[in-house]
């Protein structure tokens, strides 16, 4: 009590000077979009065709499991922007149970990807793109077991709307014109070439927006699911026993062989035994607690711990007193953001491999009143280092003289001391989708599906591009001793889904796209909510801000000390403020990022669906 009475002392007296700052609190508006509504389900995704997929099953009697697998099969076939060899990362509530488990689904490092594999290549991370930038495909083992385990419907039904689809859909100008920008990268696979470019040798080789985009390869793997599936019914076998027969097929049979046939054949590392050993996993997720609401994030191997200590700092302050957007506020979000960051960066990994994180102590409400007492209340802190969670944990940190020089092996922060660039901020901002799904028996997903994104490389004759996320790996411990490369490893990837509950009932079902920006954002989104009443479609509208003093964890791994977008409504005196606070301020006209959300509105009984005005994602309710 002692420390947050303290902590909310130093913040009064540091910014003291802002007293007469004013807040940039503008809700409730009318917003760009308006909420969605529904009663019995809803489902809310990356495009309105993949939202209809879901809305397709939920009308033929299936659950949101059942509803969420056809909208995640729907994106990967629309590539947005995500393909079938990426990886799927879910939180889901069961209903029966009363519990929220997660769905591990990410692809692993292959034989062969060490640390000194690339750096013999002159490499300092892991490629961008290409063969040699692939975990093994994740998201058709996760699919598969959700479908199982928590669905009702068959493989055959659940794929039926993404098999049309690649069978020929119109394409859409946002995925057309990705094609057509990165078609020099796609050039270089022969198996991409064949599926992205059908105008090749014309001035524009890519499908135009409104073409009839046809994946041949791609629909005859899913074909083969389906095939093995339905001869495992005729057997006799349960729905459960017949879509592992097709998962099976996928990592053991003949689909494997050419996955791994393909990649070999263009430079690539994935083995057939290294998709035979992969497996999904079903685990425990990590929450907290903000303010009696419970917050449920991924294990350690993504970024999603980050905003779970975020909360536990951030609760010890009065942030509705600061005023919503004003400079206290943001200063004081954007600080502990970056303690949250630094500590992410240093000490988050796959925790199926040594040396074990610190989780225990890193997600102490203890260890967060300790962090707060290292906050700047009157500038930007640029050297912000990762703390000591270990004697949270009756432990000694084996790390300690490390961290002291942490942060020197990064000059490459240097390129951006002008602002962001447009390659920094393609990095630091790549996106792909999410789904959201809820129904009336009370089953909650929330996904936030990626890799394989365009310009992908397709495995083969399989239509399955390959996922590019070995570039989160590092390799060299001294940047992350948690996150080297080894083969079997996942990387620490920055895909976060999110679940809140409140009173024992789900409370909101979160996700969004683009990188780093992720839990940022839905930090923000949460405490709009939370914090401020904002409606979810207010939450996902209302304009935000974002750190860019993290290390990225794509291309470079670059970060801008005293980085700071902010939406461009930001009034002058908010601008001035930080400003003289040492913030490098940058603008952008939207700020939110594509947030997709569920509130569960348990006075009426009814769902609230909120989707951003910052791209093409949507849903349907009923």
């Amino acid at each position: 009590m002692k420390i947050k009475l303290l902590a909310t002392s130093l913040l009064f007296t540091a910014l003291n000077l802002h007293l007469q700052a004013q807040s940039f609190n503008n809700f409730p508006v009318t917003t760009q979009k308006p909420p969605l509504h529904g009663r019995h389900w809803m489902g809310i995704t990356g495009k309105p065709l993949a939202a209809t997929a879901g809305a397709m099953i939920f009308s033929k009697g299936g659950n949101a499991i059942d509803a969420s697998c056809a909208m995640l099969a729907a994106t990967c076939t629309m590539w947005d922007v995500l393909s079938w060899g990426g990886e799927t990362q879910a939180l889901i509530y069961n209903p029966k149970t009363k519990k929220v488990i997660a769905i591990n689904a990410m692809g692993v490092a292959p034989t062969g990807a060490t640390a000194e594999f690339y750096k013999n290549k002159g490499m300092k991370y892991p490629p961008e793109y290409g063969p040699l930038a692939a975990t093994t495909p994740g998201t058709p083992g996760g699919l598969m077991t959700m479908l199982a385990e928590y669905g009702t419907m068959s493989l055959k039904e659940v794929l039926a709307p993404a098999m049309q689809m690649a069978e020929g859909y119109p394409i859409e100008g946002q995925t057309a014109n990705a094609i057509e920008n990165g078609k020099s990268e796609i050039k270089k696979w022969p198996y991409s070439t064949k599926v992205f470019l059908p105008h090749l040798g014309k001035e524009r080789e890519a499908p135009d927006a409104g073409e009839i985009f046809v994946q041949k390869d791609l629909l005859a793997t899913l074909q083969k699911l389906v095939d093995t599936e339905q001869q495992t019914l005729k057997k006799g076998k349960t729905r459960k026993e017949a879509i592992y027969a097709a998962y099976d097929r996928f990592y053991k049979g003949d689909i494997a062989r050419e996955i791994a046939r393909g990649t070999q054949e263009q430079g690539g590392l994935i083995t057939e035994q290294d998709l035979a050993s992969w497996k999904v996993k079903i685990e425990e997720p990590l929450m907290t607690t903000y303010k009696g609401i419970e917050v449920y994030k991924m294990q350690q191997w993504t970024q999603g711990p980050v905003m779970l200590q975020a909360l536990n700092m951030l609760e010890n302050f009065d942030l509705k007193a600061m005023g919503y957007n004003s400079s206290r506020y943001v200063h004081t979000l954007y600080q502990i953001m970056n303690l949250a960051f630094a500590d992410r960066d240093f000490y988050y990994g796959d925790p199926a491999f040594a040396p074990e994180e610190p989780m225990k102590g890193l997600l102490s409400k203890e260890y967060a009143k300790e962090r707060i007492k290292q906050i700047n209340f009157e500038k930007n802190d640029v050297k912000v280092m990762p703390g000591d969670p270990y004697p949270f944990e009756g432990k000694k940190n084996p790390y300690i003289d490390q961290i002291k020089t942490w942060g020197n092996f990064h000059a490459s922060s240097n390129r951006n001391e002008n602002g962001p660039s447009d390659a920094f901020m393609k990095e630091f901002t790549a996106g792909t989708t999410s789904v959201e799904a809820a129904d009336e028996e009370g089953w909650v997903v929330s996904i936030t599906p990626s890799g394989g994104w365009i310009p992908a490389c397709i495995a083969g004759n399989t239509g399955v591009g390959l996922s590019q996320r070995m570039q989160s790996f590092v390799l060299d411990a001294k940047e992350n001793p948690f996150n080297v490369v080894e083969p079997g490893k996942r990387p620490r990837v920055t895909l976060t889904p999110s679940l809140a509950m409140k009173d024992g009932k789900p409370f909101l079902s979160f996700a969004k796209q683009a990188g780093d920006e992720q839990d940022q954002l839905l930090l923000q989104f949460f405490l709009n909510m939370v914090e401020f009443g904002m409606t979810v479609q207010e939450s996902t509208e209302a304009p935000s801000f974002k750190t860019l003093q993290m290390y990225g964890s794509f291309g470079e791994h670059e970060k801008i000390p005293g980085g700071l977008i902010l939406n461009q409504s930001m009034p002058d005196w908010t601008r001035k403020e930080l400003s003289q606070m040492g913030y490098k301020l940058s603008y952008q006209p939207r700020t939110s990022g594509p947030i997709n959300a569920i509130y569960f509105d348990w006075q009426h009984r009814s769902f609230w669906g909120g989707s951003s005005n910052h791209g093409e994602d949507y849903g349907f309710g009923w």
